[in-house]
């Protein structure tokens, strides 16, 4: 899988003994964003849909609106000590007379488990989203939703071989498939996936289901809510906070899926609830 992941020599200890093996790991690598020239932000990332990641990134920070908001993605002369390069820097180019917004000017380092450090308050996390949240007559069956994560786990090759990647994905109400990205960091994942949707021009994405294989924090909701997602899904718990802007942002919000069962904590009439679900 080229650069997704790495082998490394490791011992193996079971109740029966020890033994020398090689060992398949995610990669974690340095990914440095530039906007025409200047140094925006730096995250670790599993190499692999950068672009996606980059439209992903912008957009659910509200620094573009849609996929013509990006005029040139380039990678930079990043090398290693052997002088080859990395693919670890990207410029990208906005349109003349385009402008950061000031509190996002300086450059901001994060990493791959936290999608918030670096930002000034929580006010600067809320916000406003590129389009009031669409009116829909979305309805998903749960026993649809229940087999969702079937699907995603099915496509997830990197997975398999490290078992240290998440996933997201995007689904169409009846179940269809249409993206998935993995990476070592959830909010990265999130990202990618939406970023493929914004080149495609999709967003915004209300008649669709952002499914995640992380929890749901504050910061997923809100990237799901930018992209005018309804109904966003997880195989694990969600935050107080991010159930409270889940309800303020008019999405539905599903927790612990997990085989037949699900915890729905918001907007549950676009639930359909099978017979012998109730």
């Amino acid at each position: 899988m080229g650069r997704i992941t790495a082998r490394r020599p490791i011992v193996r200890v079971t109740a029966t003994g020890s033994s020398a093996r090689p060992d398949s790991l995610a990669v974690e690598e340095p990914f440095e964003m530039r906007v025409g020239g200047r140094p925006l932000s730096v995250t670790m990332r599993t190499p692999g849909a950068d672009i996606d990641l980059v439209h992903g990134s912008l957009y659910t920070e509200g620094i573009i609106r849609d996929r013509s908001d990006i005029t040139e993605v380039r990678y930079c002369d990043g090398v290693d000590e052997n002088g080859t390069n990395t693919y670890n820097v990207v410029d990208v180019h906005l349109p003349d007379g385009s402008h950061l917004p000031e509190a996002r000017s300086r450059r901001t380092f994060v990493n791959s488990a936290c999608g918030v450090c670096g930002k000034t308050s929580a006010d600067e996390i809320r916000q406003k989203l590129p389009f009031p949240p669409p009116a829909t007559d979305l309805s998903v069956c749960t026993t649809t939703l229940a087999e969702m994560p079937v699907t995603l786990r099915r496509g997830q090759r990197a997975f398999d071989s490290t078992g240290g990647l998440h996933a997201a994905a995007l689904f169409t109400a009846d179940g269809a498939l249409l993206a998935l990205r993995e990476d070592v960091g959830r909010h990265n994942a999130v990202d990618k996936v939406l970023g493929w949707a914004v080149r495609e021009g999709l967003p915004p994405l209300s008649d669709k289901v952002l499914l995640v294989t992380s929890r749901a924090s504050f910061e997923i909701v809100q990237k799901a809510a930018m992209a005018g997602v309804r109904v966003l899904a997880t195989v694990s718990a969600p935050s107080s906070l991010a159930v409270d802007l889940a309800n303020e942002c008019d999405l539905t919000l599903v927790g612990f899926l997990r085989g037949d069962s699900m915890n729905v904590y918001t907007h549950a009439e676009r639930m359909k609830i099978d017979s012998g679900q109730s």
